[in-house]
């Protein structure tokens, strides 16, 4: 009976899928962008307010220059999918909620301006609900940088970070390379704006901070092979202990 349970559960969760799949169907590139939701929307919302915090490469290209928070449209087809014990199922924008961490996919022509692909609906925006303490911790890393980076490669002079990272700096070097791929989101810290920017606009001697989400008990060198997730430049305030 528990094996039927969770065939059944399996199919179904393959269903809202498979729906989702055909909801984002079309032509375009795909732009993808993740992160917070700024405040609940609302039943048959037209919009959805996100402080994002990460993306694929498309999207956070369109970011760049561009403000953390967006303002995504939705539409009559925008999918909504609300997931719950890793489990989807298809909701409405009644259920998203201020917090929730989700995803939003856009499809709009390649090259798009960040206005063009924000005013256009989205096809699925997924929601799994307010990151919970069950996810990977935080490793953060705060130093300096030579100048700007490039390759996938960020050479940081750490002078500081949370407990666990300087736990996994003890007898190591402070001279260390992390790694960051096409959805590590950098951004420049003026005042308490963030806006997005390139690693090659890094500038040498600033305060960097670098946080990466990896499995509890990896080593240094593990944190290091894991992309980042963001790459602050002049990001305020203390340094966060989790």
């Amino acid at each position: 009976m528990k094996l039927r349970l969770l065939a059944l559960a399996g199919l179904a969760a393959a269903a809202v899928l498979a729906a989702g799949a055909a909801a984002e169907g079309g032509k375009g590139r795909l732009y993808v962008f993740g992160g917070e939701l700024l405040a609940a929307p609302g039943a048959n919302a037209t919009s959805v307010s996100l402080q994002v915090e990460s993306g694929n490469e498309a999207a956070l290209r369109a970011l760049l220059g561009s403000s953390q928070d967006q303002v995504l449209a939705l539409g009559p087809g925008t999918e909504v999918l609300i997931w719950q014990h890793g489990v989807p199922h298809v909701g409405t924008t009644s259920d998203l909620q201020q917090g929730d961490a989700v995803t939003v996919r856009v499809r709009a022509p390649r090259g798009a301006s960040l206005q063009q692909i924000e005013s256009t609906p989205a096809s699925v925006v997924a929601d799994r609900g307010t990151p919970g303490a069950g996810g990977r911790p935080l490793w953060l890393f705060v130093g300096t940088v030579g100048g700007p980076q490039s390759g996938g490669h960020l050479a940081l002079h750490v002078t500081s970070g949370n407990w666990r990272a300087l736990q996994a700096m003890l007898g190591q070097q402070l001279d260390q390379t992390f790694t960051y791929d096409g959805g590590t989101i950098f951004l420049l810290w003026k005042g308490r704006v963030p806006t997005v920017i390139d690693p090659s606009q890094l500038v040498a001697g600033d305060r960097i901070t670098v946080r990466v989400r990896a499995p509890r008990g990896s080593t240094l060198a593990q944190v290091e092979a894991t992309p980042a997730a963001h790459v602050g430049d002049h990001e305020p305030g203390p340094v966060p202990e989790t």
